[in-house]
């Protein structure tokens, strides 16, 4: 794991000025458990983490996830999963359209059709469009992997039920609150949503999150 992103800090005084709960969370949730923004700097193993997460409880995530690991030999990558059969990862518990998207991720990544390497020069919508086009990936799981892979400083991520839970419950709003709200405080908390999104969980999980 890296250490926090360099922007973390300017982005906490940021974000402090501009909006009064923020600096309450910012406060609340200061060193050392704050700055857990780090990034693996493996997309193919934090596509494959976000493929099996879906649609499950985070420890029926962690579960499955041991599972696959212990059956990649702890080499999450094209290589070792393009040798695994499908029947070998269902028995770790995943669903015939995970196996699908986790063995397409493999080929695309060995045939080059998929090449992350673009996405660092991609600006976040693109990136996002570009990561939407695998097989499992939606919107939700592109900006996941913008956010903790790539650390990149301004993801708001709506679709996400932590982050509409954590402004409902700091800001005195109904659930869901109105898309009107959220994009109020996307723009006042831009070009830094990253971190807001990340104290908005905080708030509502104290346990942090990794892809």
């Amino acid at each position: 794991m890296n250490k926090k992103p360099k922007y973390w800090n300017t982005a906490k005084k940021y974000l402090s000025s501009k909006d009064k709960v923020m600096s309450l969370l910012i406060n609340r949730y200061k060193s050392p458990s704050e700055a857990i923004l780090t990034s693996r700097k493996d997309i193919f193993y934090s596509l494959c983490k976000s493929i099996i997460g879906q649609q499950i409880s985070v420890a029926a995530a962690n579960s499955v996830f041991l599972k696959f690991k212990k059956k990649c030999k702890n080499k999450i990558n094209a290589k070792t999963i393009s040798k695994i059969s499908t029947t070998q990862l269902k028995s770790c518990g995943l669903s015939r359209q995970k196996v699908k998207g986790i063995k397409s991720l493999a080929k695309q990544t060995l045939d080059k059709s998929f090449n992350p390497r673009l996405i660092s020069k991609m600006s976040d919508e693109d990136a996002i469009i570009y990561l939407s086009k695998l097989r499992q990936i939606g919107r939700w799981s592109a900006e996941m992997i913008l956010l903790f892979t790539y650390n990149r400083s301004n993801i708001w991520p709506v679709q996400d039920i932590g982050l509409l839970r954590g402004i409902s419950k700091n800001y005195k709003k109904k659930y869901l609150p109105p898309e009107s709200y959220v994009s109020l405080l996307q723009k006042k908390f831009t070009p830094y949503c990253s971190v807001a999104t990340w104290y908005l969980w905080r708030s509502v999980d104290p346990e942090p999150i990794q892809y």
